[in-house]
C-alpha cells in the first residue's frame, strides 16, 4: 500500500522496506520503513500506519519546515545526550581530580542541558506527527481508500499514535524536571 501511495503521489524516489526496527520514515535514506507486521498486511492498522509514514515522505518532498527542524535537532540532541550522559557519569571523577566543586556543577548543568535538548526534540516532533497523520494521511485515506465506516477507526489509530508522542514529550520533560529537582537538593 505504501508503494502504491508513493507512486500515486509522484514520490518514486522514496523506497519502502521492512526492517527489524519499528515504523518510520528515514529522510536521509529516502525510505518508508514498515515493521514486518505492517509491511505486507492488509489490516486497517497496517494501511493507516503506511499512510502516516507516506505522509512524512510527502512532508519531506514538500520541504515541510518542522520536519526539517526535527531532523536537525535529532542529530544535535543525540550528540548532546551522549555528551550529557558522559558528563553526568564523569562529575564525581572531575570534581575529585580538580578539587573544585564548581567544575562538577558546570558539568551537571551541561548534562541537564543535554536532557533539555531531548525534550525539545519531542516537543518539535509532536506537530510533525500530527501533520503527517491528520493533514496528510487521513485526507489520503478518505479519498477513496477507506469506507466511511472505517474512517472513525482510522482516526482513532492515528490519534493513539499521536498520543505516544505526547507521552514521550511528557516523559522527557518529567526526566528534565527530575534532574532539576536533584540539582536543587
Amino acid at each position: 500500500f505504501a508503494k502504491h501511495l508513493l507512486t500515486r503521489l509522484d514520490l518514486q524516489n522514496i523506497g519502502v522496506e521492512a526492517p527489524d526496527k519499528g515504523d518510520h520514515f528515514d529522510p536521509d535514506a529516502g525510505m518508508v520503513r514498515l515493521s514486518q507486521d505492517k509491511y505486507a498486511a492488509s489490516s486497517l492498522t497496517a494501511i493507516v500506519v503506511a499512510a502516516h509514514e507516506v505522509g512524512h515522505a510527502l512532508q519531506f518532498a514538500q520541504g515541510y519546515r518542522p520536519l526539517l527542524w526535527r531532523q536537525r535537532w535529532i542529530s544535535v540532541a543525540s550528540m548532546a545526550q551522549q555528551l550529557g550522559n558522559a558528563l553526568i557519569v564523569g562529575i564525581p571523577v572531575i570534581t575529585v581530580i580538580s578539587r573544585a566543586p564548581s567544575a562538577g556543577l558546570i558539568m551537571l548543568l551541561a548534562g541537564l542541558a543535554s536532557f533539555g535538548s531531548a525534550a525539545l526534540v519531542h516537543i518539535v516532533t509532536l506537530p510533525v506527527e500530527l501533520d503527517a497523520s491528520f493533514k496528510r494521511a487521513l485526507p489520503i485515506l478518505k479519498a477513496g481508500y477507506l469506507s466511511e465506516r472505517d474512517i472513525p477507526a482510522a482516526h482513532s489509530i492515528l490519534q493513539a499514535a499521536a498520543f505516544t508522542y505526547v507521552a514521550a514529550s511528557l516523559a522527557s520533560l518529567l526526566n528534565l524536571w527530575r534532574w532539576l529537582r536533584v540539582l536543587r537538593r
